[in-house]
């Protein structure tokens, strides 16, 4: 990961922190904006970028990647040291902002495509109870090591979108992730997004603005 992510501080007292992880190839600007216009002013927003390392699935080209991606191959090995190694930045993140007085029930953990990914699996994989996770157009990586591998609560809000005509990340993949979320996890929303490829849409960032005011709600 690289040294400085993207902060985008709150605009009134800060009482609550979102994490948003990029897709391959992104950095944290990529996000930054979109996200800091959807969440409340006691939201500080953090957009790290991933490290630049050569990619297997595009030939080897260097970009930044936050894991190796081998193939996108829903049975196919995975890079499992470099999911398990981002992952652990990812609860240091976490941990940086339990350490400037943020509890963990008040961070929120998001990402798109492989940073979905990533966000996914940090999140289930973290011992305390954060505020959710929102997985947009993703899957969840290292699935065979799962229910084990879970440390999060069962509770842990799940917020997972995808467009039904997703030609990357095909949305059969969301479907299927969903589903087996649903067999040890008890609060998943999964959304479908008519007509939308690998991106966003008006439509998602409005279901994901309502997904930050539950989870992170101001404080009175």
């Amino acid at each position: 990961m690289e040294p400085n992510p993207v902060i985008i501080a709150a605009t009134a007292k800060q009482t609550a922190s979102l994490i948003f992880l990029h897709g391959l190839g992104d950095t944290g600007h990529g996000w930054a904006s979109t996200i800091a216009a959807i969440r409340g002013p006691h939201v500080k927003v953090i957009c790290p970028t991933a490290s630049t390392m050569p990619v297997t699935l595009n030939a080897g080209f260097r970009m930044p990647s936050w894991f190796d991606l081998r193939t996108l191959d829903a049975t196919a090995p995975e890079d499992e040291e470099g999911i398990v190694r981002a992952t652990s930045l990812v609860h240091g993140l976490i941990a940086d902002e339990v350490k400037g007085g943020i509890p963990a029930n008040r961070i929120l953990l998001g990402g798109f495509s492989q940073g979905g990914a990533l966000a996914l699996h940090a999140a289930l994989t973290y011992p305390e109870t954060l505020a959710g996770v929102m997985s947009l157009s993703c899957w969840l990586p290292r699935h065979a090591h799962f229910p084990d591998a879970v440390k999060s609560p069962r509770e842990l809000p799940i917020f997972q979108a995808h467009g039904d005509c997703d030609p990357v990340v095909p949305f059969k993949w969301g479907q299927m992730t969903a589903s087996f979320l649903k067999t040890f996890m008890t609060n998943i929303e999964f959304n479908t997004y008519q007509g939308l490829s690998h991106s966003s849409s008006e439509a998602e960032l409005k279901d994901m603005r309502a997904f930050i005011e539950k989870t992170l709600p101001a404080v009175k």
